[in-house]
């Protein structure tokens, strides 16, 4: 089996709301095919007095967030779809309000009618993720540097029993920080193929971090090949850090250098679907 690791995404980008520069986004989708973007919960929750925004920001997904029982879970749905829908749109070359999200029957998100780009969402305290790729399938997860995962016990729950074993060789004070990489890997693959917690994390596991990052067998034998790429970063985030991971399903049908929307589709027809889009909305 190939397993050779295709190109991972670069560094994950610290975006804000206003004048944001998303010239790096549109470079790592040149470059990578896939682009990270993260931003804090603070600065992306719609601002008081300017709840008129969240029709723009939700559009359909507008009821979901009505339906929140807590005012704190309506304000980390908005801010994570706010950045979500704008990094897609500097992507793709359209204006925020143009994109409506669509989920699939696990609940995993696209964009209605702009099949080029994949994403992926994450959040967690105050930090929102955002995974974008060309390459075919994406998924992201994110947790804080400081969760403690391995003294907990959810070792047991987590791990294969590969996975154990590394772990068992790991000076304890270690054990934590590489339970967490495997944890943030794992739901990012998770994601990607759409399966989320359904997919129990005892029976699909990686190799230490000194490896080449693949999916294993719970026996440690190689599960995926090349189509698969991973990453694991550490951002800052108001001073709190996080383990952020990435996992990219490559497809093999080729990857669109130039996402935006005026090069690859008439004017007429981005007229027809935008005013779709409008009328129905």
């Amino acid at each position: 089996m190939d397993c050779l690791p295709r190109p991972s995404p670069g560094e994950p980008i610290a975006m804000t709301p206003e004048g944001a520069d998303w010239s790096p986004l549109r470079a790592d989708l040149r470059r990578h095919g896939t682009a990270l973007v993260h931003g804090r919960l603070t600065d992306w929750q719609v601002p008081p007095g300017e709840e008129h925004l969240l029709h723009e920001v939700l559009g359909r997904d507008l009821p979901s967030h009505l339906a929140l029982g807590h005012a704190d879970l309506r304000a980390r749905y908005a801010a994570s779809r706010r950045l979500l829908k704008r990094a897609a749109a500097a992507a793709l070359g359209v204006h925020p309000a143009d994109l409506e999200l669509s989920y699939g029957p696990t609940g995993r998100p696209s964009l209605r009618g702009f099949d080029q780009i994949d994403i992926s969402l994450s959040h967690t305290a105050d930090l929102l993720l955002v995974g974008l790729t060309t390459r075919g399938l994406i998924g992201v997860d994110a947790e804080p540097a400081s969760r403690q995962l391995y003294r907990r016990g959810l070792r047991r729950h987590t791990c294969t029993p590969q996975e154990s074993r590394d772990l068992e060789q790991l000076p304890e004070e270690d054990r934590d920080g590489a339970l967490l990489r495997l944890w943030t890997l794992k739901e990012a693959y998770s994601k990607a193929i759409g399966q989320g917690l359904a997919f129990r994390f005892t029976e699909f596991g990686f190799g230490p971090a000194d490896e080449p990052v693949r999916v294993n067998r719970p026996d440690g034998r190689a599960g995926t090949g090349a189509e698969w790429s991973f990453s694991t970063h550490t951002v800052d985030v108001g001073g709190a850090a996080f383990v952020v991971s990435a996992a990219v399903h490559d497809t093999g049908l080729g990857r669109t250098l130039d996402t935006e929307v005026a090069t690859m589709l008439d004017p007429e027809t981005v007229t027809a679907i935008t005013g779709a889009l409008a009328a129905v909305g």
